[in-house]
């Protein structure tokens, strides 16, 4: 039950992407913070940051639509993505994207305006057929690795929303705030590798809950371990996190 619906509303999240496609885009919040306008994408990147305090990366795992593009592609790709390298690909785009906003921001002498709709049409992203010029490259960077390569491999190495998240979640562990995480209990594990081969983000679960600590920062808390886990070996909690000492 619980995985039909993280499904659903992944799969739902992913049809709204024309509608809410400005509100992720990497590309207006620069636009418009040449004017010193705070736009719906700024908000969102903030709000993902401040909301992985407390939930990690459940965002990419429950309703992002870039994930749901990548999981129906998993029906024809289900191709694995093993190498940790890849991983850090992401933050050398993520790094220079934050401070190029930074700079544009401080060249326009600060923040001089919130304006959530900024860029769309009464709040909808693809208001106009023309406008299909954009959305589908972009959901093409989406879809083409995870269809012809690995796996959520956008998530891996080209996505500029996780890295807030990432980040957030480091926060959050540091200063030790309790937050919803996965927990696991190594004595009931036979290493059947269900959630291995489960595992959307292609990590190592198995080997996570043999050293009963199931911190990784490319988990989206999906929870599709916990799902075909038969010795209930691996479970959602909330808390702050244990770690083996």
């Amino acid at each position: 039950m619980k995985q039909k619906v993280r499904r659903s509303l992944i799969l739902i999240s992913f049809f709204l992407f024309p509608v809410t496609i400005f509100y992720f885009s990497p590309y207006l919040i620069i636009i418009g913070g040449i004017g010193g306008i705070i736009t719906g994408s700024f908000i969102m990147f903030a709000a993902q940051f401040v909301l992985s305090i407390f939930l990690g990366r459940a965002f990419c795992g429950w309703v992002c639509p870039a994930g749901g593009a990548q999981d129906a592609c998993a029906i024809a790709n289900k191709k694995p993505l093993r190498s940790k390298k890849a991983d850090w690909a992401k933050y050398f785009i993520w790094a220079p994207w934050v401070a190029g906003i930074a700079l544009i921001f401080i060249r326009a002498g600060g923040v001089k305006g919130i304006d959530p709709l900024f860029g769309t049409e009464y709040g909808i992203s693809v208001a106009r057929p023309e406008a299909y010029i954009i959305y589908i490259p972009i959901l093409a960077l989406v879809v083409v690795p995870a269809l012809f390569f690995r796996k959520r491999l956008f998530c891996h190495s080209i996505c500029w929303m996780a890295p807030f998240m990432v980040l957030g979640r480091k926060i959050g562990n540091l200063l030790r705030f309790p937050s919803l995480r996965l927990r696991a209990d190594s004595k009931r594990c036979t290493a059947c590798l269900s959630c291995d081969n489960a595992c959307p983000m292609s990590l190592p679960v198995s080997e996570m809950v043999a050293r009963g600590d199931m911190e990784n920062p490319e988990c989206v808390l999906c929870g599709e371990c916990t799902s075909v886990c038969r010795c209930n070996a691996v479970r959602f909690g909330f808390g702050r996190r244990k770690t083996n000492r």
